[in-house]
């Protein structure tokens, strides 16, 4: 070996490339003149290709391995060039890395509300926002459509497109789908999958793959939002008088509740069923106006400790003949200060006096 074939040999070209921005697609290893070595190593690593570029045309495209740039490794460059079988000089070309891992988390939402006529509400508009995944599927696509000279390609300077090319797809989609929007929730994944196959192809045409398109959410503007809230609410209340009931009882059995706090909300607890007897007449006889009858008293009366209530005096009858309610026992009313016998009580004593005595 010659003493400048052993200098030249302790200065082997070496080209690779380290993607430390974690958002670049393509990336031009600069190298001056554009001049590299014959025989020089070139590194491509996994998820990455190398692709050759003489005179604004490309060449060829190296998956991942380790290269020594020859002939042999280089066919189309080696024709356009027109080397010899023994040439080993230095060669000019541009060499590109593509970084053929897939990009996640790329975001795309609607900027405008999509206006959709709904079979339930009538016109409403949406707003909807998600992700989507893409790769680079064809190097030397990608670099002829859309990279170009451009030596530093970051997926930011594609985004914008591609998020317009999803928004628009989707808009067709929703719109044409006839979907209630009570139900857009319920068909997320299917929506996503659809739109994916809708825009493969023009994603293709960029030289890149869409692998997943997700849907996060679809909403509608907040005043809709809040009648939708009202009209669920209305719907878990169901029948007024249960929950009315319902509201009573737990009133009652909270901790902390006496006899003395049942005082201040004999008046609430009244009020409560004139509103739903209020409600249940007008489910009955919708078309005839209800006027509410004047404020009828209720009562209350213990038993095993536990008060119960609230009914009327015609009521308290039928609780007296079935003998549900003997003259000692303990009743209450609004007006009453503390709990009382039944006997001691005007309206009720009188209840008394009609019984048949029992057979002896």
């Amino acid at each position: 070996m010659g003493f400048w074939d052993k200098i030249f040999g302790e200065f082997i070209d070496v080209i690779d490339w380290l993607d430390e921005s974690n958002d670049t697609l393509v990336y031009r290893f600069e190298r001056y003149n554009n001049e590299i070595k014959y025989g020089a190593k070139l590194t491509v690593r996994q998820a990455q290709a190398a692709v050759f570029v003489n005179e604004g045309e490309i060449a060829d495209v190296l998956g991942p391995g380790i290269y020594e740039l020859t002939t042999k490794n280089l066919p189309i460059l080696t024709t356009l060039q027109h080397w010899d079988h023994g040439f080993e000089s230095p060669f000019k070309a541009e060499i590109y890395f593509c970084n053929l891992r897939r990009f996640t988390d790329l975001k795309w939402g609607t900027k405008n509300p999509i206006i959709l006529r709904d079979k339930e509400f009538g016109a409403v508009r949406l707003r909807a926002f998600g992700t989507y995944e893409i790769r680079i599927e064809d190097p030397r696509k990608f670099i002829e459509e859309i990279v170009g000279t451009n030596g530093h390609f970051t997926v930011d300077e594609i985004s914008n497109q591609l998020r317009n090319i999803i928004v628009s797809r989707f808009t067709d989609i929703v719109a044409s789908a006839n979907i209630p929007v009570l139900d857009l929730a319920a068909n997320y994944d299917q929506l996503g999958e659809y739109v994916s196959e809708k825009i493969a192809k023009e994603f293709h045409e960029y030289g890149l793959e869409l692998s997943r398109v997700l849907i996060e959410n679809i909403s509608v503007p907040p005043m809709v939002e809040e009648a939708l809230d009202k009209r669920t609410s209305m719907g878990m209340i169901g029948d007024l008088r249960k929950y009315l009931d319902f509201q009573t009882a737990e009133a009652l059995t909270k901790e902390g509740s006496g006899m003395s706090e049942m005082v201040g909300m004999g008046v609430g607890f009244a009020m409560a069923d004139k509103l739903a007897k209020s409600f249940d007449k007008q489910k009955t006889h919708p078309e005839k106006p209800y006027i509410p009858e004047p404020f009828e008293k209720m009562y209350y009366f213990a038993r095993e400790r536990e008060p119960q209530g609230p009914y009327n005096i015609d009521e308290i009858e039928e609780m007296v003949k079935a003998r549900k309610i003997d003259a000692s026992t303990l009743m209450w009313s609004t007006g009453m200060e503390k709990w009382e016998k039944a006997k001691d009580i005007e309206e009720v004593e009188t209840l008394f006096n009609y019984l048949t005595p029992p057979p002896l």
